[in-house]
């Protein structure tokens, strides 16, 4: 058994990650988790997705994985006492003192460990198992061989969950300083700028006004950087190693990245046992057609895939143009444009369904109240697109770059 975890930054997010095959999703009120910048949800919108998603018999997680300050503890008595209320699946936390708090004042709670924790070793897990944890993120820093001596030393309900794919931080655990000490925003509670990603240069130090770039490509340099984490062609050895969660990250990416990256992973784990070359190669095609840098499978092979990596600009394929916002009927659909298409474009549909990568030349447009369209340009315009592929709700249609 396999969970597969997708990042909701939003609600839109959310019900795209449960229609593309997540399992779950984790996602944030307005505090205490470490994406202050993403959509994130009010107490009214998480009772909303909670009861949406065990409508169709999916989990929520919510992130409380800051590292707590002395006067965070005033609001969150009654904030995790709310999230028992509304029954959550489980809260993410890092902070031994939140564990503890939350044992106290919301003991229904089911407590998962972030990696912000730095989970290495068994003895971590076990001691942790104290404060009542019932799954443990591990550290992004663990090799494949390390989760399996892990898994053998801890108690067979104590479940394990790893990142499979997404961006990574350059620091330890995610445990970075630069954003705080370069613009005062505290990436351990959530307000990172990533400061990581900024092009830098030297001085001498004799010659302060003198700036001397470091140059590595026309863009400049990124010493900083890392790769995305690429774990699709190895989730068999990850399953085998005792990882049952499989996590994506991306609560500050698009539902368009969203729908691809859950979409692929689900796809690979149905066939987890018969993982051919061709479906791999196939499933890594899709991977590029949204927003990524160069791929990497980080730690879990040892230390010798460099993170680092010669620039910091991120590349797809494929550009998001519309999302279907109605079902078939027979004749035409009803899509939302996000990038302007025309008639005489090639489309290409990115589905859970039948239609996955078919292609529709658009032929015939109109608008809602009937009128001709040749040229879909008008922001998040609302249109029939006309075509005998049997398209579903919540479909995307993209166009090659």
């Amino acid at each position: 058994m396999i969970e597969l975890l997708a990042p909701a930054g939003n609600y839109e997010k959310m019900v795209t990650a449960f229609t593309y095959g997540a399992d779950a999703v984790y996602m944030a009120g307005k505090k205490f988790g470490l994406r202050a910048f993403a959509g994130n949800f009010d107490n009214d919108e998480l009772e909303k997705a909670v009861k949406y998603a065990h409508s169709i018999n999916k989990k929520v997680y919510i992130t409380l994985n800051i590292l707590a300050h002395e006067g965070d503890f005033n609001e969150l008595g009654d904030y995790v006492k709310y999230l028992e209320k509304i029954n959550v699946d489980a809260v993410l936390v890092s902070d031994i003192g939140v564990m503890d708090f939350i044992k106290t004042h919301a003991p229904k709670l089911t407590l998962h460990v972030s990696t912000q924790a730095s989970v290495l070793n068994s003895y971590a897990i076990n001691a942790l198992c104290k404060f009542g944890a019932k799954r443990i993120v591990l550290a992004r820093e663990c090799s494949l061989d390390e989760i399996k001596k892990i898994r053998s030393n801890i108690p067979a309900e104590i479940e394990l969950e790893a990142f499979v794919h997404g961006a990574m931080c350059i620091s330890y655990s995610g445990r970075c300083l630069l954003s705080n000490y370069l613009t005062g925003r505290d990436s351990n509670r959530g307000e990172c700028v990533q400061a990581c990603r900024w092009e830098y240069c030297i001085s001498e130090k004799n010659r302060k006004d003198d700036k001397y770039p470091i140059q590595e490509d026309e863009r400049g340099t990124y010493i900083l950087n890392s790769k995305d984490l690429n774990m699709l062609a190895y989730i068999k050895q990850l399953a085998d190693a005792g990882v049952y969660s499989f996590k994506i990250e991306g609560r500050m990416k698009s539902p368009y990245y969203v729908a691809n990256v859950v979409n692929a992973y689900r796809r690979a784990i149905v066939n987890i046992d018969n993982l051919t070359t061709n479906l791999i190669e196939m499933l890594n095609a899709e991977l590029v057609k949204t927003s990524h840098r160069k791929y990497t499978t980080g730690f879990y092979f040892g230390s010798d895939d460099k993170e680092c990596l010669e620039s910091s600009y991120p590349v797809q394929t494929h550009e998001f143009m519309a999302l279907v916002t109605g079902d078939y009927d027979g004749e035409k659909v009803e899509v939302e444009m996000r990038n302007r298409f025309k008639v005489g474009d090639t489309l290409e549909v990115l589905s859970p369904n039948e239609t996955f990568n078919k292609q529709i030349v658009v032929g015939k447009m109109k608008s809602l109240d009937g009128q001709e369209i040749v040229d879909a340009k008008n922001v998040q315009q609302r249109l029939y697109l006309y075509t005998d592929l049997p398209l579903k709700k919540h479909d995307i249609l993209r166009k090659k770059i």
